[in-house]
């Protein structure tokens, strides 16, 4: 049996450290092969070559789309950083020119490409927009193949028989269906005799930006271990998976999870905070394969399980997390009161711009959706709400969440517990919901108290004794 992990692009960037903890380790002869490994860009190139993921600085991608000529200046610099990062890798045994030579040979042929697409506009019967979507998928492949090509080096020249195995579908003809496409990439493959290193980025006819944006590598990790029937799947970041942020709660007070579920793992994923993204589980999730997630600089850890049947034999909560850039919209509105389908209706309008809630609450005459700041189209979306319902008050507030979430959290007294360590801390607790599974316990609060209400509730329900029913 095999494995299939996943490694980040801030781990990739510390390749080094990947090599000894995560690749090499304790192994030795056979016991190096049985797995794939799916690698992420180095971290910061993909935010380079389209946007930034936080602050939506533009890339590449974004300058291009936008028709700022600044493009090819953005395109050089890309170029730049990647040979600076071939550089530092020059002591694991790289050939540092031919990485060079790698990605200046693709970068220069996909700006031949882009100033094509530009001449072609200038033509008035072809589109710059009609094409968008393939500039965005052109331009995110290559800091996969550059990272992937690069490891594959390295492996093999440190005796380590190592596979590229790209994805990308450079300079292909054809376009297949996602799964076979990577069916078909590693069918000739013996994994007890060589370590594929497989592009994070697949080029397929689903269209794999379109259909998942920035989450594609975690995609094409959990198609790879369920199309090779994969014993486990493992992701491996640059921290463990912990009851809270070690930097806001504190590394001596916060623990490793452990093991947990994928219920779980979709409520994290939900308020941003992915241990996995929530379209690659599924798959995994029916084909029975469990996750674990690991620290890149704690090879020796087992790090934490999620699969399908856990749930905790104790009360716990796994998780004290949320969101601190929230948007709460109220609307309020006397009529509403006994009116069948006004809730369906006040949701179409967050339906068709493309917006998705993370929480909800409602009353005889106001419902609040709440939605992570920054999302696309949200004003514009109120604006028709309020056009829609005239005599409705509609109000948009920014405020935070935060989380208690876990797979045993049904007893009595826990909820009170949790509130009573905000109200000790003077916490108005602005909404709150749960669910009747009550595996997420999620509570709004104004965004100057996320910080402190993220350290009461982990200092109430993880630090203290679980003697809830008490």
């Amino acid at each position: 049996m095999h494995t299939v992990e996943k490694i980040g692009g801030t781990s990739m960037t510390q390749f080094g450290a990947v090599m000894r903890n995560i690749i090499v380790g304790d192994r030795r002869g056979p016991e190096l092969y049985n797995r794939i490994f799916v690698v992420s860009a180095y971290g910061g190139i993909t935010d380079l070559l389209l946007e930034h993921k936080k602050s939506g600085k533009p890339g590449v991608y974004a300058l291009y789309a936008a028709l700022d000529p600044s493009w090819e200046a953005a395109l050089s610099g890309v170029a730049t950083q990647m040979c600076e990062l071939n550089a530092t890798f020059g002591d694991l045994g790289l050939d540092v020119d031919a990485a060079d030579s790698f990605v200046r040979q693709r970068l220069a042929e996909i700006r031949s490409c882009l100033l094509d697409l530009r001449r072609l506009r200038s033509y008035g019967h072809f589109q710059l927009t009609d094409q968008l979507g393939a500039v965005r998928e052109l331009l995110s492949a290559v800091g996969e193949a550059h990272s992937a090509w690069n490891a594959v080096e390295i492996l093999n020249a440190n005796g380590i028989s190592a596979t590229y195995v790209d994805l990308t579908g450079w300079k292909d003809t054809d376009t297949l269906p996602m799964d076979e496409k990577i069916a078909s990439a590693l069918a000739e493959l013996d994994f007890s005799t060589t370590i594929p290193v497989v592009t994070g980025y697949t080029k397929c006819s689903e269209g794999i930006m379109s259909t998942f944006d920035r989450g594609y590598s975690e995609i094409t990790f959990a198609r790879v271990a369920v199309l090779t029937n994969a014993a486990e799947g493992v992701i491996h970041k640059e921290f463990h998976l912990s009851t809270g942020d070690p930097k806001l709660v504190g590394a001596d007070r916060v623990r490793v999870i452990g093991r947990t579920n994928y219920d779980v793992a979709d409520q994290l994923a939900d308020i941003g905070m992915e241990a996995i993204h929530p379209k690659a589980s599924k798959g995994m999730e029916r084909a029975g394969i469990p996750i674990r997630v690991k620290n890149t600089f704690e090879p020796n850890h087992p790090g934490t399980v999620i699969d399908h049947t856990f749930k905790s034999d104790s009360v716990r909560v796994d998780m004290v997390t949320g969101h601190k850039q929230m948007v709460g919209v109220e609307v309020w509105d006397s009529s509403m009161v006994g009116q069948a389908g006004y809730d369906y209706r006040l949701l179409a309008h967050f339906a068709r711009h493309g917006i998705s809630y993370v929480a909800k609450n409602t009353n005889a005459n106001t419902i609040t959706h709440f939605f992570r700041a920054g999302e696309r189209n949200l004003d514009q979306c109120v604006a028709d709400i309020r056009e829609a319902y005239p005599h409705a008050k509609v109000r948009v507030t920014e405020v935070s969440i935060v989380c208690a979430i876990g797979s045993n959290m049904d007893v009595p007294g826990f909820l009170a517990r949790a509130a009573s360590a905000l109200a000790n801390e003077g916490i108005n607790i602005l909404a709150f919901s749960q669910c009747l599974r009550q595996v997420n316990m999620q509570f709004i609060v104004s965004a100057e108290e996320f910080e402190t209400s993220i350290i009461a509730l982990h200092r109430a329900l993880v630090e203290r004794e679980p003697d809830y029913a008490a």
